[in-house]
């Protein structure tokens, strides 16, 4: 596997021996100093050219970074599909190269640049040969950091937590497990990553981050909780299903009254009583049941 500095080397070689491209400057994680390096970071680059017809002419420029073991267009696959983009100032190439590195290369217009430069606060600078990349501030993961949550936002996380369980008990008791799962999994889960963000937030005046998905709860929850999050996924075993919401439901509800302690939010204490009680009756429900 090639170096993070040979890597460098010839992502900033290429542009520096390409006239084409006048400035090369770098997102994502590799720009975050609180994000841990590993193996499996992407090299988030973006090259500032002065036409994109001449690259896309040419299909087998990017072999220079390398050999592919798969190459993603997703430019091109939206307007195959019918979805309207612009190549004439942006075009991005996604390379997993066959030693592991992977770099998504996005280029784009002078004028595209000058439109979006520096909007993403982890940007960092590469090379300028013209000086035309804006002075920014030094890169900061402030935008991806957890926000305080209004109090709007924490009665709908919470009553969204609570009224959608009835569309999974429903899903399970009908046999549509691909339903149950994708109800569970889309709002179940999703009302509930927010509440472990909002808790985590609380902990550190939220001036943190829990990463893309949650990717960082692990180390940001005690283990206990933890342990409830990991058993929060379940197989295809409706049993093991049933288990896993009851578990949900239980540290949603611990996270959520802390949550609202701490930001003097009322929290749903009869949704809570009656929607469980609604699932356990539901849990119970014979298949034939003819009604509720």
């Amino acid at each position: 596997m090639r170096s993070e500095k040979a890597m460098y080397d010839l992502i900033l070689r290429v542009a520096e021996e390409d006239e084409r491209i006048r400035a090369v400057y770098m997102n994502g994680s590799r720009t975050n100093p609180n994000v841990p390096k590993d193996i499996f970071q992407d090299y988030d680059i973006v090259y500032v050219v002065t036409d994109i017809a001449s690259f896309l002419e040419d299909i087998d420029w990017i072999n220079i970074f390398g050999d592919l073991l798969m190459l993603q267009e997703p430019d091109k696959m939206d307007q195959q599909i019918g979805l309207k983009r612009d190549f004439e100032r942006s075009y991005g190439y996604l390379m997993l190269f066959t030693d592991g590195n992977r770099i998504d290369l996005h280029i784009e217009t002078i004028d595209s640049m000058i439109n979006g430069y520096g909007s993403d606060k982890l940007t960092v600078p590469l090379l300028d040969k013209d000086n035309i990349l804006p002075i920014i501030q030094h890169p900061t993961d402030i935008d991806y950091r957890v926000k305080k949550p209004s109090e709007a936002m924490f009665v709908s996380c919470t009553n969204n937590f609570w009224w959608c369980l009835q569309n999974v008990a429903k899903g399970i008791w009908r046999d549509e497990l691909p339903y149950a799962k994708l109800m569970y999994e889309d709002t179940t889960r999703a009302s509930l990553d927010e509440m472990v963000s909002w808790w985590i937030g609380t902990g550190y005046d939220f001036e943190v981050s829990t990463g893309k998905m949650g990717k960082y709860f692990k180390n940001y929850l005690p283990e206990p909780y933890w342990e409830m999050y990991a058993k929060t996924y379940s197989d295809g075993d409706y049993e093991n299903f049933w288990d896993s919401i009851f578990v949900t439901c239980e540290l949603f509800r611990n996270l959520a009254m802390d949550v609202g302690n701490h930001l003097s939010f009322s929290y749903p204490f009869e949704d809570d009583k009656n929607m469980t009680e609604f699932l356990k009756h539901v849990r119970n429900l014979p298949s034939d049941a003819k009604e509720i």
